[in-house]
């Protein structure tokens, strides 16, 4: 009988993480408890001792720091996203591009929060970025932005809720910067539209996975996320490929 594998993941990955424990499980007989918060937030968790074998991250740096100290192996690239923003469908936003939503200064402004959170961090990139080509609107914009979740006191989502759906419905923004995987569970929605943000504006979110405990079954789950199947998960839940 095998012993329970604890994971650790980045919130963004639950929707592909809840088949892909699943399959892995039924393949492997290896059952799994899978905890899921911002990175950040996580790697304290683990800084701070609890116990976990395999930590998931919707970044580098925060495994990067464990490897570095000792604590865990060398961090693997696993997925890939990018940015996009969630706009409420009204008459004022109808029509209007990425970068006009975003300099709308009577929009409400939603993000997750920086440091705690890379999502939020990926975010204050592409503040920098606009602020590269549009000096002054960079920086209104972080001080506009409005870090609703993913930190350590801000608001918990229901269970099944997306930050960005919710956070609008609840009419605490009317625009949010999230993940993009996230657009392929609002297609069907009439209240909300996705807004693509142009690839070179774009900020590439990188997924990384790093093994604390070296034993055979997080070796066996991470060989799983790399393989095909694994793959084809993240792939169906809206990721991109690590090769692309």
């Amino acid at each position: 009988m095998h012993s329970t594998l604890t994971l650790f993941a980045a919130g963004s990955l639950r929707r592909a993480f809840t088949p892909l424990q699943a399959r892995f499980t039924q393949q492997s007989g290896i059952p799994m408890t899978i905890h899921y918060g911002p990175a950040g937030l996580l790697r304290e968790r683990i800084e701070q001792g609890e116990p976990c074998c395999v930590f998931a991250s919707a970044n580098r740096q925060h495994p990067q720091a464990l490897y570095a100290a000792g604590r865990a192996s060398e961090p693997r690239l696993f997925a890939r996203n990018e940015l996009i923003l969630t706009v409420r469908n009204t008459p004022q936003t109808a029509g209007k591009s990425w970068l006009e939503l975003l300099s709308d200064n009577t929009l409400r402004l939603g993000t997750s929060t920086p440091q705690c959170d890379p999502s939020g961090d990926y975010t204050w990139q592409l503040f920098d970025r606009i602020e590269a080509r549009h000096p002054g609107l960079g920086e209104s914009l972080k001080l506009r932005a409005m870090p609703l979740v993913g930190g350590r006191d801000t608001l918990v989502l229901p269970v099944g809720e997306m930050a960005s759906s919710w956070i609008i419905r609840q009419n605490l923004a009317d625009v949010f910067i999230g993940y993009a995987h996230y657009a392929t569970a609002l297609t069907e929605e009439t209240d909300l539209r996705s807004v693509c943000i142009p690839a070179e504006w774009n900020i590439r979110c990188e997924y990384y996975m790093a093994m604390l405990d070296e034993n055979d079954a997080a070796r066996q789950f991470c060989q799983f996320v790399l393989a095909d199947e694994g793959q084809r998960c993240l792939h169906e839940a809206g990721f991109l490929k690590a090769s692309v």
